[in-house]
């Protein structure tokens, strides 16, 4: 150890001493972030159950829209929890910032669990949702930027992608967990007795798994790069008047948001949470075999998030994200024309009804009889489970080019002093609004629309301009060495 840095090669890089302990690094920081994602996903995952539960009852569509904009609203708020945690982990330290933001998830999630519904306190319910939301958002606005740059100021520049890829693992897993336990509970119950308590366990389970990582990630020591700039007196003393006060900085977040993070994030967002509730609210697809199916595509991609890392190691992070876009807008019409077919129930249309008394409006999903005739579509007898994993499978494996390599990317983009605050921002405008608002949106433009495929349009013109932006302005950044700040 040298002035607190490990010793370190020629090309300012970690020692092999030094490498023998990533894995515990990448462990400890890969279980606090999936249990992270897990609790904020869990409320999504269970977007069919509980909408009725929280709003007033009586119109499905309006209640599911309404949750999917409480949904939303949890990441709306991501870029502030990002510029005020990001702020902390560059001012004090990036162990500090995620302990809270953990402490602040897990306090949010249980409290789900346990919040009485519509039918017990009225419109406090929804309100008082909202709030937790909020408070979850601000939460994983300041966990993924710490994780991300606690790893790799850990790492050997020349493998920055391989090993940062598993904290992009996190995400898909968390929601893959949030799926596995929800299924687990629901298969140790009722249906009736899920819809009327069961689904609180899965919020409750958060307790016991914020506990536990917060037991590991208390032993954790801060970042050696961090570490060496604090020992210098070379941290900033102002980090949001230094990432956000000068036009240079401003460029570097501007292209990192429209070139990179916000078609990843609808690719992200497309390929796993809009499929879902494609499949159970369009495709009437049932929702316990809709969340196998995406469970079972979420296990099969997993592993690709590291190869996907690793090549950016060799052949750059911009060639392998920009692909992931381009792909996925020239597929999306196709793969979910498939995913139509293979439903099996023919849905031909979206019909809009308005009550004339309360002025609400209802979505029904229309399909077409064995005679020809038009009615609403039921739930879908006989999908075809195989050819359905595989359509969604193809839209991780493009999640994965997007988001295996990105990590890095925003690492490398962004000096030491100010890399917390930085790289948080482009990150979670482009996941949080441009990713989180796509259920929502997707969802509202087929209500108003009628068409099945129109939400696309949304995913397909943002992956579009990153496409562009990206390809054009974005620069490659795998030969960047951090090491070389503090060397």
């Amino acid at each position: 150890m040298t002035n607190g840095l490990p010793q370190t090669s020629k090309n300012g890089s970690p020692s092999a001493y030094h490498e023998s302990k990533i894995w515990a690094v990448i462990g400890a920081s890969s279980a606090g972030t999936m249990i992270e994602w897990y609790d904020f996903y869990i409320f999504g995952s269970l977007a069919a159950i509980l909408s009725p539960l929280f709003y007033p009852p009586g119109n499905d569509t309006v209640a599911m829209i309404a949750y999917l904009s409480t949904f939303a609203v949890g990441f709306i708020v991501r870029p502030f929890g990002a510029i005020f945690f990001g702020h902390i982990g560059d001012l004090v330290g990036r162990k500090y910032a995620f302990l809270v933001t953990m402490v602040l998830m897990g306090g949010a999630t249980a409290a789900i669990g346990l919040l009485p519904t519509y039918q017990t306190i009225g419109m406090a319910a929804p309100i008082i949702l909202i709030l937790i939301r909020v408070l979850q958002g601000l939460a994983l606005g300041g966990e993924y930027g710490g994780a991300a740059v606690y790893v790799a100021e850990h790492v050997p520049d020349d493998k920055r992608g391989f090993y940062t890829s598993f904290i992009q693992i996190t995400a898909t897993l968390g929601l893959f967990v949030s799926l596995a336990t929800i299924l687990a509970v629901q298969s140790s119950m009722s249906p009736e007795a899920f819809r009327g308590w069961g689904w609180r366990i899965p919020f409750l389970v958060s307790i016991f798994l914020v506990i536990v990582s917060l037991y590991i990630r208390m032993r954790m020591r801060e970042s050696p790069i961090f570490h060496h700039l604090k020992l210098q007196g070379k941290t900033s003393e102002t980090p949001l008047k230094e990432s956000f006060g000068n036009k240079r900085n401003w460029k570097v977040i501007l292209i990192a948001l429209f070139g990179a993070t916000a078609g990843q994030g609808v690719v992200w967002y497309t390929g796993q949470f809009y499929a879902l509730f494609y499949m159970q609210s369009i495709l009437k697809v049932n929702v316990q075999t809709a969340n196998i199916i995406v469970a079972v595509a979420l296990l099969m991609g997993m592993p690709f998030f590291v190869f996907f890392g690793s090549l950016s190691d060799r052949i750059g992070r911009k060639k392998i994200m920009m692909a992931g876009c381009l792909l996925a807008v020239l597929s999306y019409y196709p793969i979910y024309r498939g995913m139509e077919h293979a439903a099996g129930n023919n849905i031909v249309s979206l019909q809009s009804a308005k009550n004339p008394l309360t002025g609400e409006i209802k979505l029904t999903p229309l399909s077409r009889a064995a005679d020809g005739s038009i009615v609403p579509a039921k739930e879908a007898p006989d999908p075809n489970i195989t050819v359905l994993t595989l359509l969604i499978f193809l839209q991780v494996i493009f999640v994965t080019m997007v988001y295996g390599p990105i990590a890095a990317y925003l690492v490398e983009a962004f000096p030491a002093r100010i890399r917390y605050t930085s790289l948080s921002l482009p990150y979670h405008i482009g996941n949080g609004v441009f990713g989180g608002m796509l259920p929502v949106i997707g969802l509202a433009i087929c209500a108003s629309t009628g068409n099945i495929y129109s939400g696309l349009l949304y995913p397909m013109a943002v992956a579009t301009i990153t496409f562009i932006v990206g390809s054009t302005f974005l620069k490659e950044t795998k030969h960047v060495k951090i090491w070389d700040e503090v060397s």
